[in-house]
């Protein structure tokens, strides 16, 4: 995947601010998990919009059914979703990913408030940019949810595959092991069950299996064109800094109490 080395080699210098971000050693209260689960959480939701976009481009999701596209791409989408949206959770139940962080949120006290009024907002059928713009959420989450359904509108495969590889899956093992190791420090005495269980199935799912078919994704949707490939790196670094900025909002707030 010599495609898939050059663009990774490009966005070293984001990949690398993103994970030594000050954030992580900053989480050393209860009261700071708490804060970063209440932001975090709107990645947690936003990235199966990205997964369901690929798959309504991918893949055949009206009637009647015809089949559509590269059998390959078909497979590595239905395969991620299958295991996002109907995991096991810690107790050998399905649950999707999202739903197993709420569960995870309950457990360590953090509010759901905000995530749940969102949804809310969302399947009474409200518009996506008008939720985000009414809603009273910090400015570095409306941006993160922007700049995300940004991308799934313009429609374009190759985008979101980046988005969704570059910004998520491919990155998550490196991101999470460094916040799982350090929350495992500072919190020996925490029930955090739910919350480390969900991190490392994350870890576990996305360095064997949904990271390296993530980026096979991406190879096929650029078909070796200059162009594709260029505009894939580009919204990969725009993924990233997106992401850092979710960082900084959330450490902000630990540091000060002032939502930004």
């Amino acid at each position: 995947m010599k495609m898939i080395q050059e663009i990774n080699a490009a966005l070293k210098p984001q990949t690398d601010e993103l994970l030594s971000h000050p954030l992580y050693s900053k989480i050393s209260t209860p009261e700071h998990l708490r804060c970063f689960m209440e932001h975090h959480v709107f990645a947690v939701w936003d990235f199966m919009s990205l997964l369901k976009a690929l798959q309504v481009n991918l893949t055949r999701t009206t009637t009647p059914w015809v089949p559509v596209g590269n059998p390959e791409l078909r497979y590595l989408i239905n395969e991620i979703v299958l295991a996002e949206e109907t995991d096991l959770n810690a107790f050998g139940k399905r649950q999707s990913h999202f739903e197993m962080y709420l569960d995870a949120m309950s457990k360590s006290g953090a509010s759901r408030v905000k995530i749940e009024d969102f949804i809310s907002q969302v399947t009474h059928g409200t518009d996506i940019y008008l939720v985000i713009a009414a809603s009273d959420l910090p400015i570095s989450i409306k941006q993160f949810l922007k700049f995300t359904f940004e991308i799934i509108s313009e429609g374009e495969p190759h985008k979101i595959a980046a988005a969704f590889t570059f910004g998520r899956e491919g990155l998550i093992p490196a991101m999470f092991t460094s916040i799982i190791k350090n929350i495992q420090q500072q919190f020996p005495e925490e029930d955090l069950k739910l919350f480390k269980y969900y991190f490392d199935r994350h870890i576990e799912l996305d360095a064997d299996e949904h990271g390296p078919m993530a980026f096979q994704m991406v190879e096929e949707l650029c078909e070796k064109d200059p162009i594709k490939i260029a505009e894939v790196e580009e919204v990969a670094q725009k993924a990233l800094e997106s992401r850092i900025s979710l960082w900084d909002g959330i450490l902000a707030e630990i540091e000060t109490g002032v939502l930004v």
